[in-house]
């Protein structure tokens, strides 16, 4: 079987003052999505990382969909410029009061604009503002080659590494 070595990166930002923010454009806007419709839950996902191997929800049910969505522990933020969505991030809690940023991307037509950062202090600033022990986040070598910079640039800091593969 043909395979893809995979290295997933674990980060996460130890304090809200470690941020190294860029604030977002005055064209563009955050937005809660709540509650967030089933079909612009799988919208945005599938449309965020169409380039990325984002799979793990694509064979979700509206029922795991609208399970996941429920938990009073998510909540979608969306991004968007000039009318129309550019990316979204979302937010997990967690068990042990950490925070986790479980996606965050952006759609291909606002790619390489420095939204990304803006994207992501708006992520780590929502974040913190719920009170966590900490905000963390996991990307890999499959996502976008910026993506790990980014988040070193904002102040986040590598935990753990780990290596695997999928078919190809």
């Amino acid at each position: 079987m043909n395979t893809i070595r995979v290295t997933r990166s674990y980060l996460q930002l130890p304090s809200r003052s470690a941020l190294r923010g860029v604030p977002l454009a005055e064209d563009f806007r955050i937005e809660h999505a709540h509650p967030c419709p089933i079909p612009f839950f799988r919208y945005l996902y599938t449309e965020v990382g169409r380039d990325y191997r984002w799979r793990d929800r694509l064979s979700w049910t509206d029922e795991q969909c609208a399970a996941h969505l429920a938990n009073s522990g998510v909540s979608i933020w969306v991004l968007y410029g000039h009318g129309a969505p550019g990316g979204y991030f979302e937010l997990n809690e967690q068990h042990d009061g950490s925070i986790e940023i479980t996606y965050l991307g952006l759609m291909r037509e606002y790619i390489g604009r420095g939204l990304g950062k803006q994207l992501l202090t708006a992520a780590a600033e929502c974040a913190w503002s719920l009170g966590p022990t900490r905000v963390w986040l996991h990307t890999c070598t499959l996502d976008y080659a910026a993506a790990l910079p980014n988040y070193l640039a904002r102040g986040f800091e590598k935990f753990r590494e780990e290596e695997y593969e999928i078919p190809r």
